[in-house]
């Protein structure tokens, strides 16, 4: 891939990625930054992206790996050198700033939210979510429909949806 189909690659792809990876994981300043490394290791490996057969995939899963491996490392400064003696970790309140689907997509397992992202955001066919996330098709169809299942759920819950939610008296 030389620079100026790199370029085009780029521009068509960056804002698809960030938006994918910011479903993921939820937080869109991350996903930018994710995804901007993501294309920098990309242009670095840009004679192997040539020979892949999905250059995105290879940078969308970058860009998630990357975000993952952030987390983590913000997790562990975090905590105390005696975990111990920590008091018992409860989880915030969601993020009210978000769309109702990103708060509803953090709310699912990480494998359901992947499946769930990369096929109907990333409008991957099954096979193809499949072999970037290295299980069975049957094993993402089965996310899939459990993923779906309880995302219906949670967004039935959002206060102001057609059909959903607790009506006041």
């Amino acid at each position: 891939m030389d620079a100026a189909e790199f370029d085009e690659f780029y521009a068509t792809s960056f804002r698809r990625v960030t938006g994918q990876v910011y479903a993921m994981i939820g937080d869109l300043d991350e996903a930018t930054d994710c995804t901007q490394e993501a294309f920098a290791r990309a242009w670095a490996h840009r004679r192997k992206l040539d020979r892949a057969e999905y250059p995105e995939a290879w940078v969308r899963t970058t860009a998630h790996r990357l975000a993952v491996s952030r987390w983590r490392r913000r997790k562990r400064g975090e905590r105390s050198p005696d975990r111990a003696l920590q008091p018992v970790g409860t989880t915030g309140a969601v993020d009210e700033s978000h769309v109702a689907l990103v708060a509803a997509l953090r709310q699912l397992p990480e494998a359901q939210r992947q499946a769930l992202v990369l096929h109907h955001i990333a409008d991957l066919p099954v096979q193809q979510v499949a072999a970037e996330v290295g299980v069975p098709e049957g094993t993402i169809k089965a996310r899939l429909s459990r993923g779906r299942a309880a995302l219906a759920a949670l967004l039935a819950d959002e206060p102001g949806l057609a059909g959903g939610g607790a009506t006041r008296a």
